[in-house]
């Protein structure tokens, strides 16, 4: 039975707050500025297509290429579930598990920001571990919902930073740490059990 419309808004909206989170763009903004500094003037359009394209392969070819690679699904969900932990951490308590690297500011829309700051890691783990629960076209959309707050948010930086205040970014970061936390930990425990059970049994 196929699912209602009710069920699509719902499930787009969960979607939506979980790459919210993993993506942190509010959060990034202390990092934004830094890069505009350095490179001069960020291309918010540029950088939010960019990393909306490479979001959108890697969810509909992810999985395929998992498969080429020998790689279960669930495997990859619970590996994408201490990543996100690993972020979590960093946005809690504040310390640096990632490193960034050394890269040219001239094509600062495309790297870093595109890729890796917004399309990273984690945010590629997260979406085919999503694929697990949800249905792909209502993950893609909750991924272009989200890069339309990511655009606004690159057009805006400074303004939001003087709205919200050092104190108010941080307080962000933690919250949705904690949120991002408690993600991993259900990401780990849906999965983890029966990638273990499947392991046992073949």
């Amino acid at each position: 039975m196929g699912k209602t419309l009710t069920e699509h808004m719902i499930e787009i909206g969960k979607v939506f707050m979980i790459l919210f989170a993993v993506i942190d763009i509010v959060g990034n903004i202390p990092v934004i500025i830094k890069l505009k500094e350095k490179a001069g003037e960020i291309h918010a359009l540029k950088a939010s297509i960019v990393a909306f394209i490479l979001m959108l392969v890697f969810l509909f070819a992810g999985e395929g290429l998992l498969g080429v690679l020998g790689v279960n699904v669930k495997a990859f969900a619970v590996a994408g579930s201490l990543i996100l932990f690993a972020l979590a951490f960093e946005m809690i308590f504040g310390v640096e598990l990632f490193k960034d690297d050394a890269t040219t500011y001239k094509v600062v829309s495309i790297v870093p920001l595109a890729f890796p700051l917004i399309a990273g890691a984690g945010t590629m783990t997260t979406l085919i571990s999503l694929t697990v629960d949800y249905d792909v076209m209502n993950i893609a959309i909750a991924v272009f919902l989200n890069m339309i707050i990511v655009y606004t948010v690159l057009r805006l930086t400074r303004k939001i930073e003087k709205m919200l205040g050092e104190g108010g970014i941080a307080i962000l970061q933690k919250v949705f740490g904690i949120i991002l936390l408690a993600i991993a930990v259900k990401l780990f425990a849906d999965n983890a059990k029966e990638l273990f059970a499947f392991s046992e049994t073949s």
